[in-house]
């Protein structure tokens, strides 16, 4: 009944004037007329328009179908979830957990074992602080992996001050692998309360063996949590196939809205939170606060659409990523790519072009959207703390740029990319001393480059 007179109400809004209103960056962009400078530079290789986006890690756009799915929500269906009185507060409760059951289909689950959240941080949060604290006056051992995003290893931090022991596994070097033999020696039987290991790394893409971790935590019964924020939605993920008891979900990685998530907590065998926001009991008394509906509905609707299109999804993110990474090697030499080489998710290809000044190149790729680190810590200039655990020098690891290719993503958003990486890669190793010697032969590892070296000789 109210959807109707939402439709009026959007009716009314299309026919007032728009107001005149700034234009956004983007829309400037695509407004300026260029004037290309004769000679060499930067600008005059970039293009009008909206830059080619290939940072799918960092975020993803809504597809247009959870947007459809959302929009009555905010304007006729605006009930509380939570109000149980009358029709606007059913209705919404409805919908809130019409999008629960989806979500739980997509991962395998019970309705009943979804808390929605406001992202992946929380759920992390909730995860990491909740057990520990549940189950601390017996277990205070944690076991993590040096390569976790940082909200997990800020957790176990603030962990370690409240006197509970946490080991932070290394991981295999070039592959970012965890080892299982060295995590099963880590896990400690009847002391160990949780075990969190990322499924898929968000700057590197290797995909962790989520079963087989699962059964180590299990023996040690231990829980295992696993941040799954960039693995739901784009790689087929089961939670009692893996094993796990807790799963972190976030909402703008799977092309819904940001500002949702979820966790999964599991039922049998029981996991026990020591919530982490008090207040009305929400969602299971695991967290508090109203749910915000529309966006519920919008990771719901993500849910449906990813577990629809998933064989799509694949197919078409291995393709592009396999175009990417074979005209890259076809037009730029010295390249590595970060992670390992199989066991990845495809859409996340980390590379490393040596003898080259990271920054520098992502200035030079004016018009694509991509990324150095991960966008939660890009905003230092130190080199990747994901990159320098898995044994990246630190000269490679300031090198190396991410590109995340997802489900918008365009065959010719991948050429363009290639096509200027091609240029500006060769441009800046023309102004490199060390590509020059590397060209001449010289093996850079011999080199002495302290100046007291000079003075020895004497």
């Amino acid at each position: 009944m109210r959807v109707a007179s939402a439709a009026k109400t959007l009716a009314r809004a299309a026919r007032t004037a728009p107001r005149a209103r700034p234009l956004s960056a983007l829309e400037k962009d695509t407004e300026a007329p260029r004037t290309m400078e004769p000679g060499f530079g930067i600008d005059a290789m970039a293009r009008n328009g909206a830059p080619a986006y290939l940072d799918v890690q960092a975020t993803s756009p809504v597809d247009p179908r959870v947007l459809d799915a959302m929009l009555p929500y905010f304007l006729g269906n605006f009930g509380n979830a939570h109000s149980k009185t009358h029709a606007f507060g059913w209705e919404s409760e409805k919908a809130v957990e019409n999008a629960r059951e989806s979500l739980a289909k997509l991962i395998g689950a019970d309705s009943r074992e979804v808390v929605f959240t406001s992202g992946a941080t929380e759920s992390n949060n909730m995860s990491v602080k909740g057990i520990a604290r549940f189950y601390g006056a017996k277990k205070k051992h944690i076991v993590t992996t040096q390569t976790e995003h940082k909200c997990v290893l800020d957790s176990c931090r603030a962990l370690e001050r409240e006197g509970f022991e946490v080991t932070y596994l290394p991981v295999e070097r070039a592959t970012g692998m965890v080892n299982l033999d060295e995590l099963r020696s880590a896990v400690r039987k009847d002391e160990t309360c949780l075990v969190s290991v990322m499924a898929v790394n968000n700057e590197i893409g290797t995909l962790q063996p989520l079963k087989e971790i699962g059964q180590i935590a299990k023996e040690a019964k231990a829980f295992f949590h696993t941040d799954a924020a960039q693995m739901v939605g784009k790689l087929p993920f089961d939670v009692n196939e893996i094993g796990c008891d807790l799963v972190s979900i976030s909402g703008h990685k799977l092309y819904g809205p940001k500002g949702i998530g979820a966790l999964y907590v599991r039922r049998r065998p029981r996991v026990r939170l020591e919530p982490v926001l008090s207040g009305g009991g929400q969602e299971r008394g695991f967290r508090s606060g109203t749910l915000p509906t529309a966006l519920c509905v919008g990771l719901g609707a993500a849910a449906d659409v990813a577990l629809k299109e998933l064989p799509n999804d694949m197919a078409h993110v291995e393709r592009l990523s396999e175009r990417l990474m074979a005209g890259i090697r076809e037009h730029v030499p010295e390249v590595v790519l970060n992670g390992h080489a199989t066991q990845r998710h495809a859409g996340n290809v980390n590379l490393s072009f040596a003898y080259v000044e990271g920054e520098s190149l992502l200035m030079s790729l004016k018009n694509i959207a991509v990324s150095s680190g991960s966008a939660c810590t890009s905003a230092s200039l130190e080199p990747s703390y994901v990159l320098r655990a898995i044994g990246v020098s630190e000269d490679l690891a300031h090198t190396s740029l991410r590109f995340g290719l997802g489900r918008f993503t365009t065959e010719a958003e991948v050429d363009f990319a290639i096509d200027l990486l091609r240029v500006h890669v060769a441009r800046l190793r023309e102004m490199s001393p060390l590509w020059e010697l590397v060209q001449e032969g010289v093996d850079l590892s011999t080199i002495n480059w302290t100046q007291d070296a000079a003075h020895h000789h004497h």
